[in-house]
């Protein structure tokens, strides 16, 4: 319908902000590292840290949908984004990037899922596969353009225009958001009184980042069992414990764990988590390895990285309109058949394995996540 199609439009550019800034900076990083005199293990937080601030608001974002309306909070953190975005374009050393890549986190973590919310709510359920796919192009291409413009700004332009790319996106989208999306709050269980359970926020929001910086830390010790990795990690997951019986007990917790009874939603969420982690995993590694062990540009290593954008492109065609008429489960058992399939190959990788194998293999790897990734989503929507 025409709302839907409004609605989709304004999730989709910030979809493509937000996400194309959480992978065109890696490409940039050895070029950040090289320019603001820091080690490759002081710059990798300006990834980590946006990442950390990405998992410690994302919990806020179904109360502050409902307390203030989607409308609202999706323009208040796009206009968030775009100041933020600014300021680490203008930064004048490796840690006041990594402190402006944080702010840049705090408002870039609600984009994706209010606009998600939003769209939800005015698809519907028997919709949500041919939206999702619609949505999915963003959240699967972004991934893979994202070298790519990072690799012509970094090779022709200052690293600066890796941040200062958001702003005509972010202007757009707040433009559109003006005139297409709904104002309505959304509702929850509640009946839309929005009670915000502080207590289950205070264990969620530093349990996830715990677990995050936990994990990060592995990049830079190369060993698991290093008390920096395993000490966050395990303080982490003891809060998220906390927070998931404290969740259980309450009428309105910040997010509703209950929720995952329901085996086809647990399904889905486990199957986004796993998919999510080959996806942007991958993302972070393989330029990186076109670069220092290949010796390529960052240009070169963006566009080695385009079949896989191809292989998804062709994938999401199908994937929606699949989901909606035989259900998700089938279509995902398909994709992660193929998603396994494509990736194979880099798990024997060298310094010397032929481009056109990768090539090959990264289009398989595209298609598989074309038809995992959103079909996951869109049936836990459903």
């Amino acid at each position: 319908s025409p709302e839907v199609r409004a609605v989709a439009v304004v999730v989709v550019v910030g979809a493509i902000m937000s996400i194309l800034d959480t992978t065109i900076v890696n490409v940039g990083l050895e070029t950040l590292s090289r320019d603001l005199d820091a080690p490759l293990s002081t710059i990798q937080w300006v990834a980590t840290g946006y990442l950390l601030a990405l998992a410690t608001v994302i919990p806020l974002t179904g109360w502050a949908a409902e307390r203030f309306g989607p409308k609202r909070v999706w323009m208040t953190v796009v206009t968030g984004f775009v100041v933020s975005s600014m300021l680490c374009g203008l930064a004048w050393s490796a840690n006041s990037l990594i402190a402006f890549r944080v702010l840049q986190g705090l408002a870039g973590g609600m984009v994706m899922p209010v606009g998600m919310i939003t769209l939800a709510q005015a698809a519907g359920p028997q919709h949500m596969g041919r939206v999702m796919s619609v949505v999915g192009v963003p959240m699967l291409l972004a991934p893979v353009v994202g070298p790519v413009v990072g690799g012509l700004i970094v090779e022709h332009l200052s690293w600066r225009w890796l941040f200062f790319v958001n702003l005509p996106v972010g202007i757009v989208g707040l433009l559109l958001a003006v005139r297409l999306m709904p104002g309505a709050r959304a509702q929850g269980r509640d009946g839309g009184s929005a009670h915000l359970d502080l207590r289950g926020l205070a264990l969620l929001s530093p349990g996830i980042a715990l677990v995050v910086y936990g994990l990060s830390e592995v990049a830079s010790t190369g060993d698991v069992a290093q008390a920096s990795v395993l000490g966050p990690i395990v303080a982490g997951l003891g809060l998220l414990i906390g927070f998931a019986l404290h969740a259980w007990r309450i009428e309105f917790p910040i997010v509703d764990v209950r929720l995952l009874r329901i085996g086809g939603f647990a399904a889905a969420a486990l199957t986004v988590v796993v998919v999510g982690a080959a996806l942007f995993g991958g993302m972070l590694l393989l330029p990186l390895y076109y670069q220092i062990d290949r010796g390529l540009s960052p240009l070169q290593a963006g566009l080695l990285l385009a079949p896989q954008g191809i292989g998804a492109a062709v994938a999401m065609r199908w994937s929606g309109r699949l989901t909606d008429r035989i259900g998700g489960a089938p279509v995902v058992l398909a994709g992660l058949g193929v998603l396994m399939l494509g990736t194979l190959p880099f798990t024997q990788v060298t310094g010397s394995t032929p481009y056109w194998l990768l090539a090959v293999a990264l289009v398989v790897r595209g298609v598989g996540l074309g038809f995992t990734m959103m079909p996951a989503m869109a049936s836990a929507y459903a």
